[in-house]
């Protein structure tokens, strides 16, 4: 279990456990047979009965997955670019250019970080306004070299401090936005775990969105729903139930198009299969897209946006 595990994954963690215990004696192959038929079991009921929070609990795993322990999978030839060329670069947002079996992509992702001290200078995969506009240089690069765009979001939201705001947040996500909407060339979203707030829409407007199996999608975090509504952040799990911010939810709802499976027991279990399934994802959804003319593309991206909430009487 890679030395973490989460409360609901103590049942699975004992049977482990007993089967590393018996591994070094004599004559008892058939029980450790016996004990991983059990576990197998256990981990598919388990992992196929979780609630709206077990799964924001696995998209925030502090052994998931994050770009760039995916990127190296999945590319040929990934180059990072750095800076807004206004302010500063911003290492919450990694940009760059990469290489897919024959697709030539642009690549905008968050990143968090893994120690105490890749924490601090990525600040938790919260962005800062020159992230959000580092991320724009590289889409605008994209669209005069008429490379699609996949954008790979993971953060708890944009960093809300004054000084962010001092530098223009809610303008650079606004501005994302503004310019997103008309950028000529396909853009791929993808939620790999956390996608909250104005830090997630600043780069997730895009002609498809996908999420993977056990991340979460939201307007704002459970527990800041939480302490809005009913002065408690301790309420989290009441908040995400009435949220429906996973990826069942927001398919079912039309918010996003598709779901990316993960390995049982999430994404952190196996980062090899995690992303082969995050890469045939982005293969397929390329390949549909760049078919489609450009004009028709960017009606439908528009549309897909203005639909969303729509109440027919």
């Amino acid at each position: 279990m890679n030395g973490i595990w989460l409360d609901f994954e103590r049942p699975i963690v004992e049977l482990e456990r007993k089967i590393e215990e018996l591994k070094g004696l004599q004559g008892v192959e058939e029980e450790i047979q016996r004990l991983k038929t059990q576990a197998e079991k256990l981990k598919k009921r388990i992992y196929s009965n979780l609630n709206r929070w077990q799964h924001v609990q696995l998209a925030r795993h502090p052994r998931r997955p994050y770009p760039l322990d995916l990127l190296p999978l999945m590319t040929q030839d990934f180059v990072e670019l750095h800076g807004d060329r206004r302010f500063g670069d911003d290492p919450a947002v990694v940009a760059g250019i990469a290489t897919i079996d024959g697709h030539r992509i642009a690549i905008v992702a968050q990143q968090k970080g893994r120690d105490t001290k890749e924490k601090i200078r990525r600040n938790f995969g919260m962005p800062h306004p020159e992230g959000f506009r580092k991320a724009l240089r590289i889409m605008k690069m994209a669209a005069k070299f008429s490379l699609p765009v996949v954008t790979m979001i993971d953060t708890p939201g944009a960093y809300p401090g004054a000084d962010a705001e001092e530098r223009g947040q809610s303008e650079a996500i606004a501005t994302n936005l503004f310019e997103c909407a008309t950028l000529p060339v396909p853009i791929l979203v993808i939620i790999l775990g956390e996608g909250a707030s104005g830090g997630a829409i600043a780069i997730g407007l895009g002609d498809r969105v996908l999420m993977c199996e056990n991340s979460f999608y939201s307007v704002i975090s459970p527990e800041g729903c939480a302490s809005i509504l009913w002065r408690d952040s301790s309420k989290n799990k009441e908040a995400a139930e009435a949220l429906k911010i996973t990826a069942q939810d927001l398919k079912t709802l039309g918010i996003i198009d598709d779901i990316i499976p993960e390995p049982v027991g999430g994404a952190h279990m196996d980062f090899k299969l995690t992303a082969q399934n995050v890469k045939k994802a982005i293969i397929q959804t390329l390949d549909e897209l760049s078919s489609e003319p450009q004009e028709e593309l960017l009606t439908r991206r528009v549309e897909k946006f203005r639909k969303m909430g729509a109440v027919n009487e």
